[in-house]
């Protein structure tokens, strides 16, 4: 078997995230996308790994996924008819074959994701739909004392929508908040993402730039305190930077 590794960007916009399985199946996935053109090009169906799957509406910068093909192709060859077929809100920018162990989701250290925001008093008509605009300019100090707050390992069964996982304790290795002008940025690195839980991180965050929350919030949910929680952030806001390998 070959095993190729692929960089993926795209725009999530009206896709059903990388993968939906189960009762909320879909074929409008990126994954599917990938895939029926791999299986078209080389005649095998493949298994195809993300090294994190990107939700409903979610765009990427840089993903990284792995597949396997029975039949050698050339990498550069792979690359070109992916590009030449896909859509054009989704680009592959790198293929390499890989070390046969090379599994993206095994392998990954961290996974890092961006939420990017217009603080302008006036929503930009260029970037309403890669930007969440919050009205009024934000307590950028008080976001990151609730960014502190998140740091470090803690169990977050309260910011997942996910029913089932074998554990809810994750670590968060670093949570930035930047801004420049009416452009703001929440970039957050974690081991790795229970679902939805960036964009419930996320969404408490902009309630405590708007007041509508306190920073020490952040401490009682973590500690388990029956507390309103926060909505999720809006999805089209939210790209996945990389993963870290």
């Amino acid at each position: 078997m070959y095993n190729y590794r692929i960089e993926i960007e795209y725009d999530g916009g009206r896709y059903d995230g990388w993968q939906r399985l189960g009762k909320d199946a879909s074929t409008n996935t990126i994954e599917s996308r990938l895939c029926e053109i791999i299986a078209r090009m080389t005649g095998e169906t493949v298994d195809m790994y993300a090294g994190s799957r990107t939700e409903k509406g979610v765009h990427a910068l840089c993903q990284t996924a792995n597949f396997k093909l029975e039949k050698e192709v050339k990498a550069i060859e792979i690359k070109n008819y992916l590009n030449r077929y896909l859509p054009r809100d989704i680009a592959v920018m790198s293929v390499t074959e890989a070390d046969e162990r090379f599994h993206s989701q095994l392998n990954a250290k961290s996974k890092i994701y961006e939420y990017r925001l217009d603080t302008g008093n006036v929503a930009n008509v260029f970037r309403r739909k890669y930007a969440y605009h919050t009205f009024d300019k934000p307590d950028f100090d008080a976001m990151r004392k609730a960014a502190g707050y998140f740091e470090g390992k803690h169990d977050f069964k309260a910011f997942t929508t996910a029913k089932k996982s074998k554990s809810t304790e994750k670590t968060i290795k670093k949570i930035s908040v930047e801004y420049e002008g009416a452009r703001a940025y929440i970039r957050i690195e974690a081991d790795d993402f229970l679902h939805n839980m960036a964009r419930y991180i996320i969404g408490m965050m902009l309630d405590v730039g708007n007041g509508i929350k306190k920073p020490e919030d952040v401490k009682r949910c973590l500690d388990g305190e029956n507390i309103q929680m926060s909505l999720p952030a809006e999805s089209y806001g939210l790209f996945l930077v990389k993963v870290v390998y």
